[in-house]
């Protein structure tokens, strides 16, 4: 694939020498960043989307939350002997408790699992009528 380059010219100055340096860039792609049917998809999903910028400190905030709960509820309170024990224990935690039972304030206080019941619930009757 053949990508056209525009070319820009850097110029550092230092007090004995002027240095013109010519480098290549991309020109800025813009579906690279955000997808009009991918939002709509999101938003008649009830997704929120996390589309901050690389590096943002929020970008990966539900994620960091997520893994904080779990190092502090399951994690941190036990002793495993193997790495399989762990690995086991974090399954069984998510998939035995955290998923099913526990209530999350980011979807109205619901569990996920409760909350998936709920939006496939709407999403058929919304096909039915």
């Amino acid at each position: 694939m053949d990508v056209e380059l525009d070319r820009l010219v850097v110029v550092f100055l230092d007090p004995s020498q002027l240095l013109a340096l010519e480098v290549l860039r991309r020109p800025l792609d813009f579906t690279q960043y955000r997808s009009l049917a991918f939002g709509r998809t999101l938003r008649d999903s009830e997704i929120l989307a996390s589309m901050g910028s690389v590096g943002a400190p929020g970008d990966n905030a539900v994620t960091e939350s997520v893994m904080a709960t779990i190092k502090k509820e399951c994690v941190h309170r036990h002793t495993f002997k193997t790495r399989d024990s762990a690995r086991f224990a974090i399954f069984r935690y998510i998939e035995g408790f955290y998923n099913p039972h526990r209530r999350h304030s980011s979807i109205g206080d619901l569990s996920p699992a409760e909350f998936e019941r709920r939006l496939e619930e709407r999403r058929l009757q919304a096909v039915a009528s």
